[in-house]
């Protein structure tokens, strides 16, 4: 994420913008700020969780972006979404945000970084699978690209503990099929326009989200710390509203392949803010691994860029 006078987020904000501007330029640059914000957000969620708890640590973070940019879309005249989008933005909310945002969080608290890199880069291989029950299966040179991203995660953490709790590997693995399937869902759903899309869907999650948090037990910290505090807010304005509105940009105008290509760029990156930011030690496996995951990305954004230009040429 960025600050909102990148091109991304102008585009996103502004729907007469977005429609006006190419999208072989929108989405490379959209796709580069969830590779770098969405990478880095990893380390977010663990500076945050040393005083929030998962759920409402979650839940506060899409209610304060999401109260936000309504205010601010209603007060530039956006319309209100009727009540058949607030339903479905309500569904995919919960089910990418509620489900694949929370059970992150929840997770980061038990599982080792790279059980977690691992269960959530498998994303992409979900949502070719769900592509694939609506018909649109994956072009054999993206089931290339997926297969070399993920064994690319694998190489990125062989030198890593996998060792971690049950329940934390099958939350993550929640999270990300939850989410490949909202993705895939959402699509073919009647949404609300632009970015009133983004912000309906984490108002309707930060309800789920908090519902969960104090229903589990949870508490808001007495006294959290200023790190905490700091990471909870960079979560909320640039993980939520900057790269998440980027993301509904990218599925709506790319392929699943492309669009869920993040999921195998955000490991590496996350590895560099952990070197820069919290001094982690990078080994050979984390640079292999990160040349193998870049590798796999190039080939799935490739072979869609190569199927759009045929259908240009034949059309």
């Amino acid at each position: 994420m960025s600050d909102g006078s990148t091109p991304a987020a102008t585009a996103v904000a502004s729907p007469a913008a977005g429609a006006s501007l190419d999208p072989r330029v929108m989405i490379p640059l959209a796709l580069l700020t969830l590779y770098v914000v969405w990478g880095s957000t990893y380390l977010g969620i663990l500076f945050a969780l040393e005083s929030y708890p998962p759920f409402l640590l979650a839940g506060m973070r899409f209610l304060g972006a999401g109260v936000a940019m309504y205010a601010f879309l209603r007060w530039r005249g956006h319309a209100t979404p009727t009540r058949l989008q607030w339903r479905n933005a309500a569904i995919t909310g919960v089910l990418l945000l509620g489900f694949g945002n929370g059970l992150v969080c929840f997770a980061e608290e038990r599982v080792s970084s790279g059980i977690a890199a691992v269960a959530v880069s498998s994303m992409p291989l979900f949502a070719a699978a769900f592509s694939g029950m609506y018909g649109q299966w994956p072009t054999r040179r993206e089931i290339v690209g997926l297969l070399v991203g993920f064994a690319g995660v694998v190489v990125l953490n062989l030198g890593s503990s996998l060792s971690g709790e049950r329940i934390g590997a099958i939350a993550l693995l929640t999270a990300a099929a939850a989410w490949a399937f909202g993705s895939v869902w959402s699509k073919r759903q009647e949404m609300p326009a632009g970015p009133m899309n983004t912000a309906a869907q984490m108002l309707c999650a930060s309800v789920a989200l908090l519902l969960v948090g104090f229903g589990t037990g949870e508490a808001l910290p007495a006294s959290p710390t200023l790190k905490s505090t700091l990471a909870l807010v960079y979560l909320a304005l640039f993980g939520s509203i900057l790269a998440f509105s980027a993301y509904l940009y990218v599925l709506k105008h790319a392929r699943p392949a492309v669009a869920t290509s993040y999921a195998y760029v955000n490991p590496p990156v996350a590895v560099l803010f952990g070197v820069l930011l919290a001094g982690e030690v990078v080994g050979p496996w984390d640079m292999l691994g990160m040349v193998v995951i870049l590798a796999g990305v190039a080939v799935i954004t490739l072979g869609g860029q190569a199927k759009r230009g045929s259908r240009v040429r034949t059309a």
